[in-house]
């Protein structure tokens, strides 16, 4: 990790963390935070909201991608420029699946993506290493979807 990473990384920590104890997580008891820095300059935080029909809960990521959304620093033309996830595990967890396509939909393929766990520990990435293969506004052309391939 680059200096400019490390201090990046330093900068989304603190309010991933204060997300992260707002989690509501009765179910899995792992409790995630996130943060993320807009091109707008500002920070959205956002925490896992658990739900026992499990398919009604949200990720922290796309929580906080929502918050930003909401208050229009995010869209179509203003991106995210990083993201911080923490948990409550001995382990560094990456963004699942779900939340790796949303994060898609307002990131650049080279936004970098840090990770971190409940001992400090970050590791950083970028988007198009989580995601190789996004599906994306590329394959949609007058409202009929078009796949060229990868």
């Amino acid at each position: 990790m680059t200096t400019a990473e490390k201090k990046l990384a330093q900068k989304l920590l603190p309010h991933a963390r204060r997300a992260l104890k707002c989690a509501h997580s009765p179910y899995s008891r792992v409790k995630v935070g996130a943060a993320l820095l807009t091109q707008t300059g500002r920070i959205f935080s956002g925490c896992n909201v658990e739900n026992a029909s499990y398919g009604g809960t949200i990720c922290a990521e796309r929580v906080a991608i929502a918050t930003a959304v909401a208050h229009g620093d995010v869209s179509g033309r203003r991106r995210i420029r990083a993201l911080l996830i923490t948990t409550n595990q001995k382990s560094i967890w990456p963004p699942c699946g779900i939340c790796r396509q949303f994060i898609s939909e307002f990131a650049s393929p080279e936004m970098l993506v840090f990770a971190a766990n409940s001992r400090g520990q970050i590791s950083v990435t970028t988007l198009k290493e989580l995601l190789p293969h996004a599906f994306d506004n590329r394959y949609f052309k007058l409202g009929r979807a078009r796949r060229t391939g990868f």
